[in-house]
């Protein structure tokens, strides 16, 4: 082998360890799954009844033992159970496979290809839920949909006045519910 055939050799060796390494593979193969039901916006159950968490979404809460239901609770699991329930899809993992009640942490794609936690986020049904962290590049798309969402107006967006508030919170939606309610008298 010439000298200058090696080192392109060596070379192109060294480049498909960095990629390896340092971009993530856009082929993972992903668990395919049937999603037998919608438990609300951001939790579905599977074949063989395993609970998954979407992660990096958070929609509002329909069932908590100690939370009213909150405003667009109903419409997020509405949308969740029109885009997945059953249907196949796709799941794909990040460093942190269950939550701390026992449900599987995942990404999941639907049959279209598309990623179901980011859009429900593009569509205004939940927020960026970025207090635990996941792949940042993952991270930065969603940060910048609910954004848009926001700027839009899009789905639960609709219903805030004041939508310079990066959150949108039960606590947000009684204030806002209470000073509505005080102006029309």
């Amino acid at each position: 082998m010439s000298r200058g055939a090696h080192g392109l050799a060596s070379f192109l060796a060294w480049l498909a360890c960095v990629l390896l390494v340092f971009v993530p593979c856009a082929a993972v193969a992903r668990e395919m799954r049937t999603c037998v039901r919608v438990v609300d916006g951001d939790t579905i159950v599977l074949d063989g009844g395993e609970r998954v968490r979407l992660i990096g979404v958070d929609t509002p809460e329909l069932h908590h033992p100690l939370k009213p239901v909150q405003t667009f609770a109903q419409e997020a699991k509405d949308r969740t159970v029109a885009l997945a329930e059953g249907r196949r899809v796709g799941l794909e993992y990040d460093w942190q496979r269950q939550d701390r009640y026992g449900r599987t942490l995942a990404f999941v794609f639907l049959p279209d290809g598309s990623l179901l936690n980011l859009r429900l986020i593009e569509e205004g049904y939940g927020f960026a839920y970025l207090r635990y962290p996941f792949r940042r590049d993952r991270m930065e798309r969603f940060r910048l949909a609910e954004r848009e969402a926001r700027s839009r107006s899009r789905g639960l967006w609709a219903y805030r006045e004041d939508r310079k508030s990066t959150r949108l919170n039960s606590s947000h939606l009684v204030i806002s519910y209470a000073v509505f309610c005080l102006k029309k008298k």
